[in-house]
């Protein structure tokens, strides 16, 4: 099968998306970062009501130290604020897209009401890209190790 043909194709759904972790937007810095650590994660989701109101990555705990912010500050201060999302329908390829163009290393997956299901990651699109196209993926040579027997060039 074609490689565009493929990505256009399959669908967010059949990632393994990570299970959305999130909070509330009154949470202070210094809650979430405790939970990001707890929990092993690079991001959160910030959500009222189930309504995801933004995006609290590793990047946005950077920008916080680096600016030497009051860490107990409510989380709704620091997010990133309507963070751009992907349908839980949508394809491979839309993910690549939207990930790429925007530079995004995690990409929140919303249902049809918007409510979060999970978070997509650049390592989950490596994974597909890899189980799904190793012949793209990997160029290594038939046999890594050959050496010729006899010396080639002048």
């Amino acid at each position: 099968m074609n490689f565009h043909l493929h990505l256009e194709d399959e669908f967010v759904q059949f990632f393994p998306l990570d299970e959305p972790v999130s909070v509330e937007p009154d949470t202070p810095a210094t809650q979430v970062f405790q939970q990001l650590k707890q929990q092993n994660k690079g991001s959160i989701l910030v959500c009222d009501d189930q309504k995801l109101l933004g995006i609290f990555t590793e990047r946005d705990a950077l920008r916080l130290m680096a600016r030497e912010a009051d860490l107990t500050m409510p989380i709704g201060d620091a997010m990133t604020k309507c963070p751009v999302t992907i349908s839980f329908e949508a394809t491979v390829g839309e993910a690549i897209r939207i990930m790429a163009s925007g530079g995004y290393r995690r990409l929140p997956v919303i249902d049809k009401q918007g409510v979060p299901l999970g978070i997509v990651k650049v390592s989950h699109v490596m994974q597909y890209l890899v189980a799904h196209f190793p012949e793209y993926i990997y160029n290594l040579p038939p046999k890594p190790h050959a050496t010729t027997k006899t010396r080639e060039g002048a």
